[in-house]
């Protein structure tokens, strides 16, 4: 086995100097901070316990710029991933974020400081270059440029990290081990050659068979390692991908397998993050690591082609094999074979011989739908686990989203709604009207302020959670600027699993009719001065320009706009 990495900038901090770790947790109390957002969270984890060992801290511009353009360090280690704290020119000015300063570091969960940066240097990197040194393309197509032109802020921040201490997970704990842990583990049990098996799917008969076959071929044991951070949207969620992972444990020959949960935040970036994997399986004890055909590949670019070749993966980990460390095993596709009842390597099996495969596809077809799923494929206790988490279309939430102008007709749309989907059953229905379940949701919350981004938002995180739990939805905020709507949108599909269903439903009832049917005066309270921020007076309702369907109360009367979106819901298999 290689040499191990470092144990880890907190492990080292700890056993070296205890009382200097309770001065900087003293110490972060009285500094400035910084919120680290999700991936943030997930990149310092790995610097903290030595996952991304050499890397100590998130780059600075020098370690950045070679990284980007080399695949190395600015001291010639190799690294394939820019990790970088990326903070908005508002965060630099109000938080006097300078070289020299120093910052803390805060878990986004609980506000806990993690650790403490001092501030190297403060640089703006060039983004259209990140993307296509990193990623292959500056093609919004691929879920990491997305990220990076949406969410990366405009400067990166270099410098030293001193740790305080590691994120708390509630969640499966004892399969969390550091490097350091594992490493250990594997020498406690006399493990000396360890195949990793990187994923980020729930695995089925053909992964089982795969690794098994590797770990004989190398005469080695098996380290199952999926990542629990952030993956692809749309990807299955960690909870029920590890209730599979638990289920298929048990069917390795015993003492063969061992599971851990790596708490990476993935980029979807192919080759180089193949060369990534690598780094952190090494670090982590393994001596062989598995590269599959397109090996965390995104997908399709805009043209319609994949963004990868099926073997530059496999290519760029063998041409840094040396330095790496660690032993590629290439995937070998495998396809079940009736006659055998067995699973074989794709291209051993003879021509003419009958293989059969369900692909990603046809299998969440049928997990929608709750065709049967046969045992050559997956094994029951799997298929169980993904049929909880995923029940059929007729068991699954979704969000009506009704938008509109103030006494358009939204409201008594959403009402009659309400009623029809209760006398139907099936699933709970939740109503959100802006003006009853905004109050509920912000004690602080005002007419005038009723579209508020921030009320916004919480209105999204409802509705996404109660989708999430099998609800149907009906939200009718007047929402009047489609920036909001799209940050709802986005919530509800990327709440994972089953309640990402989200239809837009504009409610395109004419101004002059709701101010002429006004009972309240509302409109006419605007008008004469006593009301401001009142969309369509004084604010503009800009109107969808995609919609699931577009209604309005001048034209077609309430049951039939009802009927219009039970048929709706009729046609997505929902009712």
């Amino acid at each position: 086995m290689a040499n191990a990495p470092h144990g880890g900038i907190l492990k080292d901090l700890v056993a070296r100097d205890a009382p200097l770790h309770d001065s900087l947790k003293a110490e972060a109390s009285t500094l400035s901070d910084i919120t680290l957002t999700e991936r943030q969270l997930c990149d310092l984890e790995l610097i903290l316990n030595g996952g991304f060992s050499p890397l100590e801290s998130f780059m600075n511009q020098a370690d950045y710029e070679n990284v980007v353009d080399t695949l190395r360090l600015a001291d010639g280690a190799i690294f394939a991933m820019p990790i970088t704290l990326d903070l908005s020119k508002e965060d630099i000015e109000t938080k006097n974020i300078k070289p020299g300063a120093r910052i803390a570091l805060r878990d986004p969960r609980d506000d806990v400081a993690l650790a403490i940066i001092t501030v190297q240097d403060i640089y703006q990197p060039d983004k259209v270059k990140e993307a296509i040194n990193v990623f292959g393309a500056d093609d919004p197509a691929h879920p990491a440029v997305a990220y990076l032109r949406s969410k990366v802020k405009d400067y990166y921040v270099g410098g030293k990290i001193q740790a305080i201490q590691p994120p708390t997970h509630f969640d499966y704990v004892a399969l969390r081990y550091t490097p350091a842990e594992l490493r250990s583990h594997f020498a406690k049990v006399a493990w000396r050659k360890v195949v990793a098996f990187q994923t980020r799917n729930p695995m089925h008969r053909a992964h089982r068979e795969l690794t098994v076959l590797a770990a004989r071929q190398r005469q080695a044991n098996v380290l199952i390692h999926p990542v629990v951070g952030l993956t692809k949207p749309g990807d299955v969620d960690h909870y029920t991908r590890v209730r599979v992972y638990e289920a298929i444990m048990a069917k390795y020959p015993n003492g063969m397998g061992h599971l851990a949960l790596l708490p990476l935040a993935m980029r979807m970036a192919g080759p180089r993050e193949a060369v990534w994997h690598a780094i952190i399986r090494k670090n982590y004890g393994a001596t062989h690591f598995i590269v599959g055909r397109d090996h965390a590949g995104p997908g399709k670019n805009s043209q319609g082609k994949d963004f990868y070749g099926p073997y530059d993966a496999q290519d760029l980990v063998t041409k840094y094999r040396d330095e790496l460390q660690i032993e590629m095993v290439p995937f070998q596709q495998m396809t079940y074979v009736p006659s055998r009842d067995e699973y074989q390597p794709r291209d051993e099996v003879p021509k003419g011989i009958e293989t059969l495969d369900i692909s990603g596809t046809e299998l969440r077809r049928r997990l929608k739908t709750g065709a049967p799923i046969p045992d050559w494929f997956s094994y029951d206790a799997v298929v169980k686990t993904l049929r909880e988490s995923y029940p059929p279309r007729t068991k699954q939430g979704f969000v009506l989203f009704l938008t509109g102008l103030h006494n358009s007709g939204k409201d008594a749309i959403a009402k009659a709604l309400q009623v029809t989907l209760n006398q139907q059953g099936g699933r709970s229905v939740s109503l959100l009207l802006g003006d009853g379940v905004l109050p509920e949701l912000d004690e602080s919350f005002s007419r005038k302020d009723a579209e508020k981004s921030k009320d916004l938002q919480r209105l999204a995180y409802v509705a996404a959670e109660l989708a999430r739990a099998g609800a149907a939805v009906i939200a009718a905020p007047i929402a009047p600027k489609a920036a909001s709507r799209d940050t709802i949108k986005e919530t509800v599909l990327q709440s994972g699993g089953p309640g990402g269903k989200f239809f837009t439903i504009p409610v395109n009832t004419p101004l002059e009719y709701c101010e002429a049917t006004d009972r309240q005066g509302f409109y006419n309270s605007a008008r004469q001065g006593k009301l401001s921020g009142v969309v369509g007076v004084d604010v503009v309702y800009e109107a969808p320009e995609r919609a699931e369907l577009v209604v309005d109360i001048t034209q077609q009367s309430i049951p039939e706009i009802v009927t219009r979106i039970v048929l709706l819901l009729e046609t997505n298999a929902l009712v």
